[in-house]
């Protein structure tokens, strides 16, 4: 499947020649825009997989949409640009920009900061995706720690029968430990004396 872009470049023929461009290389094009307010519109409505920008343009600067974009984790953004000088590199690295290409390119330089770009997205995405699911791990985890505080506390358990109380109610149950720690915790479930 190929994957879907957004193009942010005030000037139209340039615009032109990056979409045909990239068409050729397989890219599918999914919306352009000559402003960036309007691109960081186009990201939010069409989910694309990835954003060129321009730095210069009106409404938005491409710095200020690639910041916008980036924050959101909407997609990876390339700057693309004729511009070079070492503030804006550093800005647009700041913003979360994954690759930044200077005009003018090659074709071969373009298709190779896009798929970096791509591949750097992915594995950000993926380590978001783990950071959270450790977060909530440890959390339930803080959670059952609690709730066998409770048990060993008000029912005399050790916390070896208390994680086993835990453990096997949500077995029983067929719910998480989770759930069955914070039952505890307020007070809804009690074990049987």
């Amino acid at each position: 499947m190929s994957k879907r872009v957004v193009i942010a470049e005030d000037e139209a023929i340039i615009r032109l020649d990056l979409r045909e461009m990239l068409e050729e290389e397989g890219y599918t094009v999914v919306g352009e825009a000559g402003r960036g307010d309007e691109a960081v519109e186009l990201v939010r409505q069409l989910n694309p997989d990835l954003c060129i920008f321009d730095i210069k343009m009106p409404g938005l600067d491409g710095l200020s949409a690639a910041r916008a974009v980036c924050s959101e984790r909407n997609a990876a953004v390339i700057i693309l640009t004729a511009f070079s000088q070492r503030n804006l590199i550093e800005q647009a690295r700041d913003a979360g920009v994954l690759s930044y290409l200077v005009k003018p390119f090659q074709r071969a330089e373009l298709v190779s900061a896009i798929e970096v770009a791509l591949g750097r997205f992915d594995e950000m995405v993926m380590l978001e995706e783990t950071v959270k699911e450790l977060e909530g791990q440890l959390e339930s985890r803080k959670m059952v720690d609690r709730a066998k505080g409770k048990l060993m506390d008000q029912y005399q358990m050790s916390e070896n029968d208390a994680f086993v109380f835990v453990q096997k109610r949500a077995m029983n149950d067929r719910s998480t430990m989770l759930v069955v720690a914070q039952n505890i915790l307020d007070g809804s479930l009690v074990p049987e004396a």
